[in-house]
């Protein structure tokens, strides 16, 4: 499979892969830890309302694909704090109104749309170095947010009311990581597309939390399952000729899968011992 070094497309793949891995790890912790998985596949569905427009108007559909994702994400954040509406109720209107927009305006757009497929199911192979400049440009901002916000940030995600009552810029730490949060969702959907983006957030966040309860060795811990997992699914995507997205999808899934078995028979095989042991 190293064969596949030699080509440009790959080289330029794997390296998006990497820092999407990265990244999507880093937001995947935070909104895990906010209890706020919901908020990526809504976004995610409302950049398909953008998506759409952008065919449409004839606009580049990622711009508006952005555009979407960063009004409606900072929607959802300002309807929930303002209204004290439920997130999860506001991010299933927001869910179900991208949709619908982006069904309209797709099927308003003349003839056929072609590319519209690898925003639904990714197309990693398609990328090019303005896209991985892009990816690369994101990172050193993500990074350096939470290198240089880092308490705050745990502090906000794992209780606002606290952090609220201590001082702390709470709106804007808030509102800053919902924006960073759309603009991943954004760059991420040429990787694993529309349809599967929210378990490229969700699984190496789920893996870690389950031997791990701190937010730095989960966050760590994350960042090397989604890197592995992504890596592997891309190689192995490549040679079987199956879409990577797919394969990246199921390989954190199983990985997900066999860290919980694991760990279950772990637990039952200490208390087993233990009741032998009081025996």
């Amino acid at each position: 499979m190293l064969e596949f070094l030699e080509y440009d497309f790959f080289r330029y793949a794997l390296v998006a892969v990497a820092l999407i891995a990265v990244c999507a790890a880093m937001i995947g912790t935070y909104i895990i830890t906010r209890r706020l998985v919901a908020i990526s596949g809504g976004v995610t569905h409302a950049c398909f309302g953008g998506l759409g427009l952008g065919y449409y108007l004839g606009i580049n559909p990622v711009v508006m694909a952005g555009v979407f994702a960063i009004v409606s994400s900072l929607g959802v954040e300002w309807m929930s704090s303002r209204f004290r509406l439920r997130e999860d109720s506001v991010i299933a209107v927001v869910w179900a109104l991208g949709m619908a927009i982006g069904v309209v305006f797709v099927f308003m757009t003349p003839g056929y749309v072609p590319e519209l497929n690898s925003f639904l199911f990714g197309n990693i192979l398609t990328i090019t170095l303005s896209d991985i400049i892009a990816f690369a440009v994101y990172a050193v901002v993500l990074s350096v947010f939470f290198a240089t916000n880092y308490d705050k940030i745990v502090i906000c995600a794992f209780d606002r009311d606290f952090a609220a009552v201590n001082h702390l810029p709470v709106k804007f730490i808030n509102y800053t990581m919902t924006v960073l949060t759309a603009v991943c969702i954004v760059l991420t959907i040429r990787l694993v597309g529309v349809m599967l983006l929210m378990s490229m957030l969700s699984l190496p966040m789920m893996t870690a939390e389950i031997y791990l309860k701190r937010f730095k060795p989960m966050l760590l811990a994350s960042i090397v399952i989604s890197l592995v997992c992504c890596v592997a699914g891309l190689f192995v995507g490549t040679f079987v000729d199956v879409p990577c997205s797919a394969i990246i999808v199921i390989t954190m899934a199983g990985v997900f899968l066999f860290a919980k078995i694991a760990h279950s028979l772990t637990i039952c095989q200490k208390k087993r011992v233990g009741c032998v042991k009081k025996v």
